[in-house]
Parts: C-alpha cells; structure tokens; sequence
C-alpha cells in the first residue's frame, strides 16, 4: 500500500526528516544536479515571493512509513501552469506503478488548481540530439511512460537547442493539457517558456537565449508531437477530481461474521445493511479499497498481552458459542485462571460484550478499514467514513467493553499524530472513555466528549467533567456530560463550545466518534434528535475545514438507522464540500 502525501508544512520534524531524505535522493539519481541546486528547494517550499512560484513537495510512503518516491511541483499563478521539477522512485523490488501513482497524484494537484497545464521536460529521444545510446535508451523509456498519460514533447520550437555547443541531450519541453480541449496562444506560450527559463534556469541561460527561444514560437497555438510509443490511456483525470469531491467510504465487510444471535443483543449486522441502503442513494459517496495492515499498529494503541489474548480466546472458541465475563479479578489479578474463557474478565470492563470465534477477526478487519481510510487523509483526501462494526470507541489500552473490542478512533489519531496533531470528537450518546483513557497523558491528541451523563449512562465510571487529562495531557481533555432530557438547542449548544475548543487547538486532523445512538427511541440513549437535528450537526462539523474521519460507533434503532445516518452526512457534505465561504 502506498500513500502520497504533499507536505505543507516543512518545519515539522516528520517533515524535516523526510526532506533530508528527498535531498540524499536528488544527488544520487541526479548526479548532474549541484549540491546548491539539491539543497534549494528547500527554501522554495517556504519563500514563493522570492522565487515566484509555489513550491509543493509530494512523497510517497509505504505501508511502513520509508519513502519509495517524491515529485516536487511548481504552481505559477501568475501565469496559470505547473512546472514539474523532479521526480523520482526509490529503487527496490516492489517499486512498479508508484512512478505512475506519484505523477497521477501531481495531475491531480494540477487540475485541482486549475490551470492551463502542466509542463515539465524530459531528455529528448533523437538520435541527433543525444549521442550516447544508453541515455537515448532511457529517454525513450520516459516519453513513453509520459505519453501513457498524454503528456507529449512540443514541437516547433528552439526550446530543445543547445545553450553551448558541447551540450548532449538538451531537453524537450513536455505538456500535459490535463484533459484540456483549451489550446495556449502563442502569446500566453511565450511568457511560460521565459518563466520557465528565467525562473528555472537563469543561471545557465541569458537573455539572447531566452529570447532566441521565446521567438522561435511561431504557431498560433503551442502543437504537441503525435503520439509515437503508445495510444494514450483512458485516463479520465476530471473524474479523479469529481471523485475527490467525493467522501470516501470504507465499509467492513467482514463485520457479519461476527452475529451475536442472543435476544436482546443490538450490536447486530443489520446496522451496517441499514445504513449502506441509505447511503448508496445519496451520490456523494465513492468506495475506498482496504488494505492490510500489520499488527504493530494495533500494538501502537493496545497493549500486547491484551491482543494475543483477545486473538488466542477467539481462535479457541467452537463455532456459534460465546462467552460473556463473568468473574472479575479485583483481589487477586497476580493469578490469572488458565482457562481463557474464565480469564475475559481481566480484561473487560462489563458482563455483556461476548467473546466467540470471530469476534476478533471481525474487529481486526475494521482497524484495516480506519487505517486504510487514515492514509487516504494523510495523502490529502477531505474526509473519509469508516462502516464498521463491532464499534471501538469504549476499548482501552488493555480491556474491552460496551461491544468495542480494539478503538479504531485512536488507532486512527495514532497514525495521524505522526504527522501532525489531531482532535477527536466523540458524538456517541455514552461517553468515549476508550480515546480518553489512551491519551490522557498526551498533549497531541485533544479529545472531546459529548455524552448522556455517567450517573445514569453507560459506561458510568469516566465520562465526568473533572476529567480534564494529566501530566503533559493535562487540560486536552474535555467532557461534556449532560442531562437524561435536553433540548437539542440544548446538545447545539455544547456542540459549538466543542468546535471552539477544537478551533483553538487548531488541529492538523480531525476524527469523528459518530454514535447514532442519540436519535428518538433508540434503545441505548434517552434523547429525542430527529434527522432534522442530525442535519444539522452533520452541517457544523462540516464547517470545520480539518481533513475528517468519521468512524461508526453506535445506533441501534436499526429500521431507521440509515435515513439517520443520511441526514448527517447531507449536512456534512454541502458545510464541508459546497460551501466555500
């Protein structure tokens, strides 16, 4: 799994680190490139004015986090193009299609700013213009691989003349038209191609050579050379970027496996059925691909001996059986039961979240989900929804609970909190005691909860507004505990002192805990919110601009959980998508 992210802010550590990598990589693949040159880009993703243009870096990252590539772009607004600089793929075994991703990527980056096009140059594949035949090679296998995505050499110009005579293999000036029907005047080409000269290249270029280039410009619009290696694919990059408009949606398809069948057991696939039926009407959804993840990330929320036992209890479970705690160990917790079965109860927290044979399985396959939906955000995705059952949100470091096996909200902020700082706001009707409990030592990850007060609502031992977080956490912790009854002015009230106390940690990222366990009649709350309300709240989380997971956790009136679930994300998608003020 590869991610492609576009670093913004250089001056994080994650960022600065990663930087120094992209420099070491520029001199060993560009042995041509000056050690001032490989350092200069730097300085250009902070210093637009002086350079004039904007500079963005992309890297591609593996599922491990190590760089496998990167593509440094210029946006010159003043005359509407992008320059792609560099780009470059670490070399290794599995390295196949991430050159193609990364320029996909800076396509799309390129769309999204809307400009006339997206210039670059490659070494040329004339025979007359390069001598040395490997090199000729190399540049046949580059216009090639470009040609795939329609991007082609302009011809009828001097852009590829020598600027010395002992020059060998002057570059082509190649152009992507982003899909454009639009051509560039010849007027508009001649300021491109002296912005490129002067900006890039003003060291090594004078102005008899600029001007030798910009005159030679005789068409009336700039032509590209046919196509010569290969039919252009049929690549539509405007759909990248409707799909991009798009909230991305990870369902967990292995949640059915896990079917508790006992009366009276809410926490029932049908939940997932539901909410899906409805979604799939709106249109503002697009299906995100899962994929698999070690279980160190797991490990970096959960304690170890509590996933090799959760994984060892189901693995030993007959099919269709369950077992619910029972015995607690508050005496004597130094002599653990050798029966798995009997030692649940060092591990949980209640005595109505069974473990049987999939229970894990079902569990784990949902942290693939956040996980796969966490790295979409990280490479610039707006938000992203994560359908998953069993919810996650009451699980702690070493315990399970309130049907939640491993928190997939915090296993999420974990990995975003490697890139920047993250809040986590907690909807569901009972308190996230689980995002809590992990971080309450941190200051990086602020967390929120708007919850039925723990006098009366599960899971009635946390969730009190005197917990306010400890040590270098303290103060990035906040419980809104409220009544049995309330107005939902009442609950819009608390929502907005939520979104100034998340405005003013001004995160990096935002993770959504969405319990729909709050709507009128469900079984679990005691609220009356109608899909009016649920509009509503959808709207202003919407209007916080964060990059968004939002993460299922409860909501068990199932007939109506998917025109719930609706409404929300009606309101979340015109706030956060169409409204631009």
């Amino acid at each position: 799994m590869i991610r492609i992210r576009k670093i913004s802010n250089p001056l994080l550590n994650v960022n600065a680190h990663r930087i120094e990598q992209v420099k070491e990589v520029l001199k060993i693949q560009f042995p041509g490139l000056s050690e001032k040159k490989a350092e200069e880009f730097v300085n250009q993703l902070t210093d637009s004015l002086k350079y004039k243009f904007q500079t963005s870096l992309f890297v591609a990252e593996d599922i491990n986090d190590k760089l496998r590539g990167f593509a440094i772009l210029m946006y010159m607004p003043d005359l509407s193009f992008c320059f792609l600089d560099f780009i470059a793929v670490i070399p290794g075994k599995s390295s196949s299609g991430i050159g193609g991703a990364i320029y996909e990527r800076v396509k799309e980056e390129a769309i999204s700013l809307n400009v006339s096009g997206l210039f670059f140059e490659c070494l040329p594949d004339d025979p007359a213009l390069c001598e040395n035949k490997e090199n000729l090679l190399q540049n046949k296998k580059r216009l090639a691989f470009y040609e795939k995505f329609g991007a082609r050499p302009i011809i009828n110009t001097k852009y590829e003349a020598k600027v010395n005579p002992d020059d060998d293999c002057p570059p082509y000036l190649v152009l992507d038209n982003l899909g454009k029907n639009e051509t560039i005047s010849k007027i508009t080409a001649k300021k491109i191609f002296r912005a490129i000269l002067e900006r890039k290249h003003s060291e090594y270029c004078d102005e008899t050579y600029i001007k030798m280039v910009t005159e030679s410009i005789t068409d009336e619009t700039l032509e590209l050379r046919p196509f010569i290696y290969k039919k252009k694919l049929s690549i539509d990059p405007h759909k990248e970027i409707l799909d991009k408009n798009k909230i991305l949606l990870y369902v967990n398809d292995n949640h059915s496996i896990h079917h508790i069948k006992e009366r009276g057991y809410v926490e029932s696939p049908v939940r997932i059925k539901n909410i899906l039926k409805e979604l799939d009407k709106t249109g503002l959804f697009i299906k995100g691909k899962v994929s698999e993840y070690p279980d160190r990330m797991v490990l970096n929320v959960h304690n170890k001996e509590y996933f090799e036992y959760l994984k060892n209890v189901c693995k030993s479970m007959s099919p269709g059986k369950s077992v619910y705690p029972y015995v607690f160990p508050i005496r004597n917790a130094v002599r653990a039961p050798k029966l798995l079965s009997v030692r649940a109860g060092y591990y949980c927290f209640d005595t109505f979240t069974p473990i049987n044979q999939n229970a894990f399985l079902a569990a784990r396959a949902g942290v693939n989900c956040v996980l796969s939906a966490t790295d979409e955000i990280i490479s610039g995705k707006p938000s992203a929804y994560v359908l998953t059952r069993p919810p996650g949100h009451h699980a702690e470091k070493s315990a399970f609970g309130g049907f939640c096996y491993f928190n997939n909200c915090a296993i999420a902020a974990e990995r975003l909190s490697n890139i920047g700082t993250v809040a986590i706001l907690d909807i569901d009707y009972h308190h996230g005691n689980g995002q809590q409990q992990i971080f309450y030592h941190r200051k990086d990850v602020l967390t929120i909860s708007i919850h039925g007060h723990p006098s009366f609502a599960y899971p009635y031992f946390s969730g009190f507004i005197d917990e306010k977080g400890d040590k270098d956490g303290l103060g990035y912790n906040y419980n809104f505990p409220l009544k049995e009854r309330i107005t939902y002015e009442e609950y819009n009230k608390t929502l907005l002192k939520c979104m100034s106390l998340i405005k003013k940690f001004n995160p990096m990222f935002l993770v959504v805990a969405l319990g729909l366990d709050t709507a009128k009649n469900d079984p679990t709350g005691t609220w009356d919110f109608t899909n009016e309300h649920f509009n509503n709240t959808g709207t202003l989380i919407g209007s916080l601009k964060y990059p968004t997971i939002i993460v299922q956790e409860g909501g068990y009136k199932t007939h109506s959980l998917g025109v719930v679930a609706k409404h929300f994300f009606n309101g979340f998608y015109k706030s956060k998508y169409l409204n631009n003020e």
